[in-house]
């Protein structure tokens, strides 16, 4: 059995969207127990009704706009702080939450601990690309501000990512830019260029454009947080309005309704690989054990894949094997 704890309190939405999402991820694995950690009202009703779901009563809510760290050393009773307590006491084996990014991170990187040799833990995700392929992505909003040591980091777990959970055997970096050619971008990015160039044990291709996160023709592409981030919620976004407009253009000719019916399957195939409820969240890379962040604005598919994910982390031993890559390149 794989224990993840997951956090009924986290998201934009009501619990009782986390709770269904939670009942589904315990349907889809029977090897799968859930620790839910929330309110003793929202909790514990819901573990009385379902097998191998166990209640972890906290009294605290870290709410979207405080202050991650603080929060996080101030509420000690909250659902992030005790499930991440969880995790380090071996009472579970992986973390997901769809709350405070922030918060997230830092009880992660305080309480879970980070990997030896790791400065700091990134946002990561694995993006969808032409022909199936899928493109290791990161920092996806964890850290705004990123020296050129910072990225090259990103680098060698992005590799191992790509390595260990997509089975690349010589994954391609590129370098999130405002341009390909090696001259382009501000005095940070030309650094990190420059870095990531000298580095040994990277197979770094130069620069790359935001449309590279789509085609496939990478395998690793590594950002600071803050581009990232804009970038991933930029793909979201498009996912999104693809299918509304095709809904709107749909109800404004009987034709366009004929076509739009047609290709309504591969539509809604290609708008949920966009969107990212596949996957559930992104993974902190680089701590001790598997901590995943999940959309505020989830859905109870987003919850169940979200927590089926952080057990297949666990499952594969990621953080593990992770660990030995980076003291292998260290």
């Amino acid at each position: 059995m794989v224990r993840v704890v997951v956090d009924a309190m986290g998201g934009d939405e009501k619990p009782e969207v986390v709770l269904e999402g939670i009942a589904r991820a315990l349907e889809a694995d029977d090897d799968l127990e859930v620790v839910v950690a929330g309110n003793e009202d929202v909790v514990v009703p819901f573990c009385a009704k379902h097998a191998r779901a166990e209640a972890l009563v906290t009294t605290e809510a870290i709410e979207m706009d405080e202050h991650p760290t603080e929060a996080v050393r101030r509420k000690k009773d909250s659902s992030i702080v005790r499930g991440c307590r969880a995790v380090r006491a071996g009472e579970a084996d992986a973390f997901f939450s769809a709350g405070s990014t922030g918060a997230i991170l830092a009880a992660g990187t305080l309480i879970v601990g980070r990997v030896k040799g790791v400065s700091r833990a990134a946002l990561c995700a694995a993006m969808p690309g032409a022909a199936g392929h899928m493109t290791t992505v990161l920092d996806l909003g964890a850290n705004a501000d990123c020296p050129p040591e910072m990225i090259v980091q990103f680098a060698r777990m992005g590799t191992a990512y790509s390595q260990i959970v997509l089975g690349v055997e010589n994954p391609t970096v590129g370098l999130l830019n405002n341009g390909t050619e090696e001259t382009k971008g501000s005095e940070a990015a030309l650094a990190r260029h420059a870095a990531l160039a000298a580095t040994k044990g990277i197979n770094f291709s130069g620069n790359c454009e935001g449309r590279d996160i789509l085609t496939g023709d990478l395998d690793v592409i590594v950002s600071d947080g803050f581009t990232g981030n804009i970038a991933l919620k930029a793909v979201e976004g498009t996912a999104k309005f693809i299918v509304s407009a095709l809904k709107a253009a749909a109800g404004q000719s009987k034709k366009v309704a004929l076509g739009a019916l047609l290709v309504k399957p591969a539509m809604k195939e290609v708008a949920a690989l966009l969107s990212g409820d596949r996957y559930g969240g992104a993974a902190l890379l680089g701590l001790k054990a598997p901590v995943l962040v999940g959309h505020g604005a989830t859905n109870p598919d987003a919850i169940m894949n979200g927590t089926l994910t952080a057990a297949r982390c666990v499952r594969q031993n990621l953080c593990g094997k992770l660990a030995e890559a980076i003291a292998e390149a260290e």
